[in-house]
């Protein structure tokens, strides 16, 4: 038996949920009643074109217009009338239905709507691209990101949280929070939002008490920790907040202090502190050493295609991640390539005087083998004005040794892989170039021999 009740409830519901795309404001009226329009006048041209008779007349419309080629116009004027309207008809439709999808996506998508072709490809084709962990800290890992992104969504950041200076030290200190430094680069370099919105997560203070020096998003970050109780889950909403192509994890959660011991036998503690000009880096290590990892963070190392180290300062951005014990270990378990993005230039206080052979045995020095399998080194020469600026500050291009490098049993890969800027840095479209063929040549490998085990 029918209910009027439930009927009168059901249809009121559907009233009010489809009466509310007329609201003023909606942007959508008029492009309805363009398509509308486009329809009526598509239906009366094609009906004037057609005639009474459509068979017929449209084999002698199509026979007149193939005879017309070249010549003058023997259609009768009264169907030339009736396909110009149709025509214009299906522009208008076309109009409309374009302008109210781009209405839709302005306010669904923080993106320009103009991209939503480029959106809707890294949604559906890049998807099905190989899964990439990315592991390291600093702008190196997030200038690597933006090309990165560019070729894969399933991207898996993993970034230290070790940072004790500047804002993200201040944070770390006051409100007893992992440094969201770090976090916040790496958010906005896969962020895929509106240029106004990642001037606004970078924006630092230089003005007000206890405002100056930090930056909106470390301050954000830290809100949203406060208000979601969760430091995770922070990084979780600030990513959906910025579009977040892939995902952001730290490397732990716990509260953890980097420390190193030099070749004189000196120790200090603290990131911002291990740089010191003239002083040689023996070994690092974390305090404590029993920190556990994220268990998303191993489930992506597990299942990924490839795991990417660096680039960024080989002692304070890359190694911290590794000292980790299970990050390490699932790195060395798995059977995916595993490439280390060498730097560009030496870091004073860091690794002065570093060849990209020094960099590997610092690697294998702290996590041991079975960590790295690639090693991108670049060969492409910087530039004089640049040079001479680097050396005043004690900085010169890391020697490209790759002999050295292949007698560590580690596959060096050269390639000219920086910009052209003012500054030396990788370019990220041709490093994710690079990334992505030693990517594909992996797989194709990959693919190769389990087809020879069935044959």
């Amino acid at each position: 038996m029918l209910n009027i009740e439930e009927y009168y409830n059901g249809f009121e519901s559907f009233w009010r949920r489809y009466i509310k795309w007329f609201y003023p404001g909606m942007r959508v009226k008029r492009w309805v009643l363009l398509m509308i329009l486009g329809g009526i006048l598509t239906a009366g041209g094609g009906a004037v074109l057609i005639g009474p008779e459509p068979v017929i007349t449209l084999g002698r419309t199509i026979s007149n217009w193939l005879r017309a080629i070249g010549q003058p116009s023997k259609i009768p004027l009264i169907q030339e009338l009736g396909a110009v309207v149709a025509f214009f008809g299906i522009v208008l439709i076309c109009i409309g239905f374009r302008q109210v999808i781009r209405s839709l996506i302005m306010d669904i998508l923080p993106a320009d709507p103009k991209d939503l072709a480029e959106i809707i490809f890294h949604k559906r084709g890049l998807g099905r691209e190989p899964a990439v962990v990315v592991i390291g800290g600093g702008t190196g890992l997030s200038t690597m990101l933006r090309g990165l992104k560019l070729k894969t969504d399933r991207i898996t950041a993993i970034v230290t949280v070790a940072d004790d200076g500047g804002s993200s030290g201040r944070i770390r200190s006051e409100l007893g929070i992992p440094p969201p430094g770090d976090i916040r680069n790496t958010l906005v370099a896969l962020a895929n939002t509106e240029p106004l919105m990642e001037q606004l997560f970078q924006y630092r203070f230089d003005w007000g008490e206890g405002l100056e020096g930090h930056s909106f998003g470390n301050l954000f970050i830290a809100a949203m920790t406060d208000i979601t109780g969760d430091f995770e889950e922070a990084i979780r909403t600030s990513s959906q907040v910025l579009a977040v192509r892939g995902q952001v994890l730290p490397s732990t959660l716990n509260s953890v202090t980097l420390r190193a011991e030099y070749d004189d036998g000196s120790t200090t503690s603290g990131e911002s502190l291990i740089p010191q000009p003239g002083k040689k880096i023996r070994r690092i290590f974390l305090e404590p050493e029993n920190c556990e990892p994220l268990e998303e963070a191993i489930t992506a190392i597990d299942s990924a295609d490839a795991i990417i180290l660096g680039p960024g300062s080989l002692y304070t951005s890359v190694l911290p991640n590794l000292l980790v014990p299970d990050i390490r270990e699932a790195i060395r378990r798995s059977t995916a390539p595993k490439i280390y993005i060498c730097n560009v230039m030496t870091q004073p206080g860091e690794t002065d005087g570093y060849k990209a052979s020094n960099h590997v045995e610092a690697l294998l020095n702290h996590v041991g083998p079975g960590l790295i399998d690639y090693v991108i080194v670049n060969t492409a020469a910087v530039p004089d004005h640049l040079l001479e600026r680097y050396q005043r500050e004690g900085a010169v291009p890391v020697e490209p040794d790759v002999a050295a490098v292949a007698a560590l049993g580690v596959t060096p890969i050269t390639a000219e892989v920086i910009s052209m800027t003012n500054l030396v840095r990788h370019d990220p479209e041709k490093l994710a170039e690079v990334i992505y063929r030693i990517i594909s040549e992996k797989t194709s490998a990959g693919k190769l021999v389990k087809l020879m085990k069935h044959i």
